[in-house]
């Protein structure tokens, strides 16, 4: 058999057909033999660079990571506003509005039970996303639209909290106890010195939430 002279794009195009079956059909309802009829590609072939079903699912979960963080890199370079304030609140949602972003959230959310997600979450909250919030929140101590005394820690709190507190899916909490929890967040946070949780921020983090089937019934 002939070497793959293109082993990248091998595995970008199992990833781009996985995550798409993973959308389409639900992870669970996915086996690797759907993977494997779509992509008409031996066993051999696709378990040459991947082990397992999970370890697919990884990777995808892996990428879409990478895609948030490089679209969040790519606002803060593109958005303009008067205040650090109104550029941070315009990102936030910019972030929630973006498709491409949020494709396999639902795939996600079946995963929302597996301790090693909860913990990649995490550390993508605090470890990618916060530094780069900081950065904004220390511009708008500097403009005066901001009062924070301590911005790195304001910004991990703020991505801690609403990536894995705010998620009801996590916790299996009704839409109105996330919204109470929502606003709640809106007044820690002006009481933090960084007032970027609006009511229209709210809504869209409801309305995310909904259309991902990720609350429970009242």
């Amino acid at each position: 058999m002939a070497r793959n002279k293109h082993p990248e794009q091998t595995v970008q195009h199992i990833l781009s057909v996985a995550a798409q079956l993973f959308t389409d059909k639900g992870f669970e309802k996915t086996s690797i033999q759907d993977i494997l009829d779509a992509l008409g590609m031996s066993k051999g072939a696709i378990y040459h660079h991947f082990k397992s079903k999970d370890e697919i699912l990884n990777a995808v979960m892996e990428q879409q990571f990478d895609y948030s963080a490089r679209m969040l890199d790519q606002l803060v370079i593109e958005t303009h506003a008067a205040t650090a304030r109104e550029k941070l609140v315009h990102i936030l949602e910019q972030v929630l509005s973006d498709p491409q972003a949020h494709s396999l959230d639902r795939v996600l959310q079946t995963q929302i039970k597996n301790p090693l997600f909860i913990v990649r979450g995490i550390q993508q909250a605090v470890k990618i996303d916060a530094p780069v919030i900081a950065d904004i929140l220390r511009e708008g101590v500097v403009d005066g639209s901001i009062s924070t005394a301590d911005p790195e820690a304001t910004a991990e709190v703020f991505m801690m909290l609403v990536n894995i507190w705010i998620n009801p899916a996590i916790f299996g909490r009704t839409i109105s106890d996330t919204k109470q929890r929502l606003h709640f967040l809106q007044t820690l946070m002006r009481s933090l010195g960084a007032d970027i949780v609006n009511n229209g921020l709210i809504e869209r983090i409801l309305a995310h939430h909904e259309k991902i089937g990720a609350f429970v019934h009242e």
